[in-house]
C-alpha cells in the first residue's frame, strides 16, 4: 500500500490510501505514457479513479470511449521513484 499526503488550500491534509503497490503504479502509468490516450479496459476503471485522484493521471470520460492521459505529476512519480 502507497500513502499520499497531498495539501489542499495550504491549511489541511488530506490522506489518500493507494491499494495498488509502487510496481503496480509504475507499470499502469507506464503502459498511459506509452500511448497518446489510453483506453480505459473493463475491470480497470478504479484503478484508472485513483490514480487521477493523485494527479497521476487526467481521465477523459466526456468521449465515447473514455480514456486516460498522464500527468506531469505521473511523469515525476514514474521517472523519480
Amino acid at each position: 500500500m502507497v500513502n499520499f499526503i497531498m495539501p489542499v488550500l495550504f491549511t489541511y491534509r488530506i490522506e489518500i490510501n493507494i491499494i495498488m503497490e509502487r510496481e503496480e503504479i509504475k507499470t499502469l502509468l507506464a503502459t498511459i505514457e506509452q500511448q497518446v490516450s489510453s483506453s480505459i479496459l473493463g475491470g480497470m476503471q478504479e484503478k484508472y479513479e485513483e490514480l487521477s485522484m493523485i494527479g497521476f493521471i487526467t481521465i477523459h470520460e466526456d468521449e465515447a470511449h473514455p480514456s486516460a492521459t498522464i500527468t506531469q505529476a505521473g511523469l515525476d512519480y514514474l521517472y523519480d521513484n
